[in-house]
This record gives structure tokens, sequence and C-alpha cells, in this order.
């Protein structure tokens, strides 16, 4: 019989949603480069409107569950929104200096920080095959953003904020790992998404950044950013932490910079050459390796 009839549905559905969420989340810097909008405004809008979103669709179900939560349950929620607040306050700025690729290569180097704060706080174990994996898709990412390091010190300073986005969506991964086994999707969504929304618009206005008063366009490109990306992209992400482990999602994450990738070199222009060829072929290889590995070890 094959291994694949122990999947339980779930299992199955998750890892159907997981690539699809990984290409949404691809549009998020093509969305972003067209908006005119400040960082801390762009990033506020996108979580405002999907918890927005989310309250609509299930607030009847979110107010009751939310009740039955314990401490244990919403102080780590609260802890995954102010991470995910900072990932996008620094990821979203660093648009403003460096390119497409190498902003989103630095932002989904954290299967790095993922795997050593997993082993360390989690306790999940990190086989030789799936830290091989690991690197070989970093090396990827970091083959795919390479023509852009070393342009100069805007670009650097970017690349540092993409940087300190990675750590933080690690905070906010390994969380959502830990509580999604007690809370459903959309209560803690809405809860984690929410509080980000909060933080990123005192943010904003602490920054002197106008929360009105833009064109129609750009309210456009902040309910995309909520659509997709978000609601389709990380929502998908937290849907999967349930059933993978922290690692394996981050991993899967690598998966964004080719699709970024490409999205902006039709769009925006933006060639990144031959190293988008080879870096996404060892991205896609080490997101392969990792994945039969989880399998192979059964937690998937």
């Amino acid at each position: 019989m094959s291994e694949n009839h122990s999947l339980s549905p779930s299992h199955v559905r998750a890892g159907v949603l997981l690539p699809i969420g990984v290409a949404a989340m691809s549009f998020a810097s093509i969305f972003i480069r067209f908006c005119d909008a400040p960082p801390l405004v762009i990033a506020a809008y996108r979580l405002t409107l999907a918890t927005l979103i989310l309250l609509f669709l299930g607030l009847p179900k979110t107010l009751r569950e939310s009740r039955n939560l314990s401490r244990r349950e919403i102080l780590p929620s609260l802890a995954a929104g102010l991470f995910l607040c900072f990932h996008f306050a620094f990821w979203i700025t660093s648009l403003q200096y460096t390119s497409v690729a190498s902003s989103v290569i630095f932002v989904t180097t954290n299967p790095i920080f993922v795997a050593i704060a997993s082993f360390f706080f989690l306790r999940e174990r990190i086989s030789p095959i799936l830290f091989l994996s690991i690197l070989v898709a970093v090396v990827g990412g970091i083959i795919i953003g390479w023509g852009d390091l070393g342009k100069g010190q805007d670009q650097l300073y970017g690349d540092f904020l993409s940087l300190l986005g990675a750590v933080m969506a690690t905070g906010y991964l390994l969380v959502g790992r830990s509580v999604r086994q007690k809370v459903s999707l959309t209560t803690y969504i809405t809860l984690v998404y929410g509080v980000a929304a909060f933080f990123l618009i005192l943010l904003a206005l602490f920054n002197g950044d106008p929360l009105f008063g833009y064109p129609p366009k750009e309210y456009i490109l902040f309910l995309l950013l909520a659509v997709g990306p978000q609601l389709i992209g990380h929502s998908s992400l937290n849907w999967a932490l349930k059933f993978f482990s922290a690692t394996l999602v981050a991993v899967f994450i690598l998966g964004e910079p080719v699709g970024a990738s490409i999205l902006a070199y039709f769009i925006l222009g933006e060639n990144p050459g031959l190293s988008l060829i080879w870096g996404g072929a060892l991205v896609l290889a080490g997101i392969y390796l990792s994945a039969r590995e989880e399998k192979k070890l059964g937690k998937i």
C-alpha cells in the first residue's frame, strides 16, 4: 500500500494549499512596487483590510472561539502579531532601496533561523538530509540575488532591512507552529492579523505618514495585497503550520523568490539573468528534498 494512503485529508489539503499560498505571496513585491504610499501605510492597509474581511466572513465563530482561549493561546498570538508587524515594516521598506530579487531573497532566509530555533525551542529534530536541503535552497536564493549585491549603500541597507524581516518572520512561524495545534485557523489569523494591523497603524502615525487621501489606484493595490498575498498566501502558511513543521513551511517559502523574480522580469523589467535559472533550480530542489525527508520522517 502506498504511503499516501496514510495521509489525512487535512494533510493533503495543506500540501495543496501551501504551494498555492507561496505563489500568491510572490505577487506581494510586485503590488508594493506599484504603490506610491509610504511602506508603513502599505503594510497597515494590507493587514487592516485582511482583518476586516476575516471579521466580515466569520465574526460569530471567531467571537465564540475567542471566549474559550486561555492566556497560553492569547499571549503567544499577540506575540505573533507583533512579529508579523515588524516583518512587514522591515521588508516593505526594503523594497524602496533594493531590487525585488534581493529583497525577497534575504527576507526568505528564515529557514536557517527557523531550523535552529525549532531545534532549541520546539524540540523538532533536524536530520542531516533536511539540513542539506535547507542549505541547497538558501544557496539557490543567494545565487538569484547575487547580482544585486555590492551595488552601493542603498542596496546594502535594503538587504539589511530584508534580513531583519526574515528574523521577524522566524518568530511569526515558530509561534504559529505552537499555537495552531490548539486554535482554529480563522480565529488565530484574525487575532494575529488584527494585532499586526493595530501596531502598524501606530507606527505609521508615529512616523508621520498620512493614512488617508490616496488616489483610487492605491486603495485597489491595498485590497489586492490583502486578498492575495495575505489572505491566500499567509493564511495558507498558517494552515500548514498545524500539519507540517515550521522548518518545512519556511523552506517552502523559499519558492517565493523564484515566483517574484519571474514576475519582476516580465512586469517590472528586472532581469536577474542566468542567476534566476540556476538559483531557482536549487531552490526548487531544496524544497523537493525537504518535503521528501519530512515525509520519510513521518511528519507529513
